[in-house]
């Protein structure tokens, strides 16, 4: 009896003293824990705080592949439904090439000479030569919150959209080595320098950053839509007629693909345009909805022209206004009011559609997708309409950024801010077709611009590429 208390007392012992070990140990761990978070805590107080803002990155980065899908398949897509089908897919092509052959020149000097610290017409080629030095730092210039890196890639979407804007006015009948030819150098001489004036620091027209006329372009009027409009009906003129036009019909061969491309490309836009707030703030949402309100305006008054003009309005018709709409307000997104933006879509709609059944069959010019017509005439209205329009309770930056002669002036609508956008617009548009109709003359004493009429007549798809879309 006395063993088995003993037995008992030995093992409540046992027991209590592998308690009191654990519990030692738990304690000692515990201690070392608390240890570790102090000096993390201290070390973290010591470091300077990170300047980027995850939410503007996130949402720069989500804007950027917005955009990028813009070109595809939002732009393949409306394009490619636009032509015969013998051209569609060397149509979709031409957006589709762009994606590496413009993201490449970015790489080794585009972004340089956009962005790179040069004069007030171009930045320097080599300060920023195959990106050396974007990273992850920020660069407090253009986007103090976010990598970089991040803002490189975001402009780079609008490099890759631009001249593939342009291929609207050359399909069905460009050679896909003049069309590569013409690219590389329209990007270098006309885009990569008008980027550089309009938002690169120093540039001519930045009105934030030490430019000397203050043009407003908040996402690409200049830059991205009158640019790419004008080159486009110089390349119509230049290049010449389809073969039959406009004598024979040519019909869109599937609008259904276009109205898929249309849809891609309201949704990107809102990373075009208000993404190009560089942050995920208030003037985002304002940009956002001045974008949808002012392609909602355009489609409307699209429509009701040719409901009245027409008898009927089509499909294709409001479709077609939703993008003039689109690109009236990529200019001014950043700095009106959504009844601005809305008023600016139904003058924009209506204008454009002038501009295409009107103007384009008065003067006789193939522009196949009518580019001039919606994106060179729209952007136009929208840069124009924004110089009375902007509003400082929108933007308070353009009431006390921009200096002359050491004093502030404000940049909100009037007469004065009309006048610098129309500046902008008229030396855009002069640069953009002095430039296209030179290379377009040296593309065509070097390979030629053209395909044969033979090719021609039996489409793009099989002489140039090869392929068939349709294969029936």
């Amino acid at each position: 009896m006395n063993r088995f208390y003993c037995f008992r007392a030995w093992v409540a012992l046992v027991l209590i003293g592998c308690g009191l070990i654990f519990s030692s140990r738990a304690f000692s761990a515990d201690a070392l824990s608390l240890e570790q978070r102090v000096a993390q805590l201290e070390s973290a107080a010591a470091r300077p705080a990170s300047a980027i803002n995850a939410g503007d990155n996130a949402w720069l980065l989500i804007s950027a592949a917005m955009v990028l899908m813009m070109t595809a398949p939002g732009l393949i897509l409306f394009y490619g439904g636009l032509v015969r089908d013998k051209n569609v897919l060397a149509t979709m092509m031409h957006s589709l090439v762009l994606m590496a052959v413009v993201s490449a020149l970015w790489m080794i000097y585009g972004y340089s000479m956009a962005f790179g610290e040069g004069n007030a017409f171009f930045g320097s080629p080599t300060q920023y030569l195959l990106l050396t030095g974007v990273g992850g730092a920020p660069n407090a210039d253009y986007a103090a919150t976010i990598p970089h890196q991040s803002f490189m890639l975001f402009q780079l979407m609008f490099a890759i959209i631009t001249p593939a804007l342009i291929s609207g006015a050359m399909a069905e009948r460009i050679k896909f080595s003049a069309y590569l030819m013409f690219t590389v150098l329209w990007v270098t001489v006309v885009y990569f320098p008008l980027c550089h004036m309009v938002w690169g620091k120093g540039g001519y027209f930045n009105w934030a950053l030490g430019g000397k006329i203050p043009v407003l372009d908040f996402a690409g009027g200049t830059v991205v839509h009158v640019s790419s409009g004008v080159s486009a009906l110089v390349a119509a003129m230049v290049l010449g007629k389809r073969m039959g036009y406009p004598r024979e019909p040519m019909v869109p061969h599937n609008v259904v693909l276009s109205l898929i491309g249309t849809g891609l490309l309201w949704v990107g836009w809102f990373g075009f345009n208000a993404g190009s707030a560089v942050s995920a703030g208030a003037l985002a949402s304002s940009a956002f909805a001045a974008t949808h309100f002012s392609a909602v305006g355009a489609a409307l008054s699209w429509a009701g022209m040719e409901w009245l003009l027409k008898g009927k309005p089509s499909v294709l018709g409001i479709a077609s206004g939703m993008v003039a709409g689109l690109a009236t307000i990529t200019p001014a997104s950043g700095f009106v009011t959504v009844p601005a933006a809305f008023g600016i879509g139904l003058c924009g709609g209506m204008i454009c559609y002038l501009a295409v059944s009107n103007v384009k069959a008065r003067f006789g010019y193939d522009d196949s997708l009518d580019v001039f017509g919606v994106h060179g005439v729209g952007s136009t209205v929208g840069l124009l309409l924004l110089g009375l329009l902007a509003n400082p309770a929108i933007n308070g930056a353009i009431a006390g950024t921009f200096s002359s002669g050491g004093k502030i002036i404000s940049l909100a609508g009037g007469m004065a801010q009309l006048k610098n956008q129309f500046i902008g617009v008229v030396f855009t548009a002069g640069l953009a077709a002095v430039a296209t109709f030179l290379i377009l003359k040296l593309v065509s004493v070097t390979v030629g611009l053209r395909v044969s009429p033979e090719d021609e007549d039996s489409g793009l798809d099989l002489t140039q590429h090869g392929e068939s879309a349709y294969n029936d």
